[in-house]
């Protein structure tokens, strides 16, 4: 949209009734709940496409993407023959937990004994009514109802490793 007419529309669309103006904090929520990275957050230069689950992003074992490799980092998460390598960490999302888990929460395997991985994001969500978080966790510990421990303001909670989505998705598509 040209810059010159944001503000016209931007006063059409609150005047509207079924239009209410939502913050970053609504953004943040509802993308948490979608399963969906930010970056500088759950995605940053360390972080490869296979440990963040968005291997999907490159295509199947044999797509010429995988194949041909032409893409900075390839040699970090892809074999010469497009398969994928073993990743230390994978991201996985976290619930179960009584509080919002927020980004830097130690995540500890279910003794409470051994830091196993990290909170990247976690917020209250709006639709399920509870506590939500993503993180990094050591593959061994990704599993799907693996239960973890996470140290939320220095005391212990239990809570379980979880699918992503958090909330089933019905983005538009437009029809082709």
């Amino acid at each position: 949209m040209p810059a010159e007419h944001a503000v016209s529309i931007a006063s059409k669309l609150i005047e509207d009734p079924n239009v209410n103006p939502t913050g970053l904090g609504a953004r943040d929520s509802l993308r948490l709940e979608a399963g969906l990275c930010l970056y500088g957050h759950d995605l940053n230069e360390a972080i490869n496409p296979v440990m963040g689950a968005l291997a999907w992003t490159l295509g199947g074992p044999k797509s010429r993407r995988r194949m041909e490799q032409g893409f900075l980092g390839a040699e970090h998460f892809l074999t010469s023959e497009g398969k994928l390598k073993k990743q230390e960490e994978k991201r996985v999302g976290i619930m179960g937990m009584k509080a919002p888990a927020r980004e830097h929460t130690e995540i500890y395997d279910a003794t409470g004994e051994k830091l196993i991985g990290r909170i990247t994001s976690g917020t209250f969500s709006p639709c399920l009514k509870v506590p939500i978080a993503m993180g990094y966790v050591s593959t061994p510990n990704a599993k799907f109802d693996t239960d973890v421990m996470l140290k939320i303001r220095n005391k212990m909670q239990p809570a379980k490793v979880t699918k992503m989505p958090f909330v089933e998705t019905r983005y538009y598509r437009v029809p082709e």
